[in-house]
C-alpha cells in the first residue's frame, strides 16, 4: 500500500486519522455523530475505520479563504473615488 510521511494510505483508524489529520481522536471521535457535518465512516465489529480519500472531501468543505491583506481597505478606497467623481461631474 503507498505510504506518505510513514503512514498508510487507504483507510485508517482513527489513532492513524489523528496522525494524518493533526487532529486529536477525541475532535474526530465528535465529528463522527455530528448532526450537520458529520464524519463519512466504517464501522466494523466495532473498529472505527475512515477513508483517506473522503476524510480529505469531507474536510475540504471546511476550507476558509481569506481575502488579501489590504484588499477591503483598497476597494474601499476605489469606491470613494469613484463616488467623489461622480459628484464633480
Amino acid at each position: 500500500m503507498p505510504k506518505r510521511d510513514g503512514i498508510e494510505l487507504g483507510y485508517f483508524d482513527l489513532k492513524a486519522l489523528a496522525a494524518y489529520s493533526s487532529c486529536s481522536v477525541r475532535w474526530l471521535r465528535d465529528r463522527l455523530v455530528d448532526r450537520l457535518h458529520p464524519l463519512p465512516h466504517y464501522r466494523i465489529e466495532g473498529k472505527i475505520l475512515v477513508k483517506r480519500e473522503e476524510f480529505d472531501r469531507w474536510l475540504s468543505v471546511s476550507r476558509v479563504v481569506s481575502p488579501a491583506d489590504g484588499l477591503d481597505d483598497m476597494v474601499d478606497s476605489v469606491m470613494a473615488q469613484v463616488r467623489l467623481s461622480k459628484r464633480v461631474a
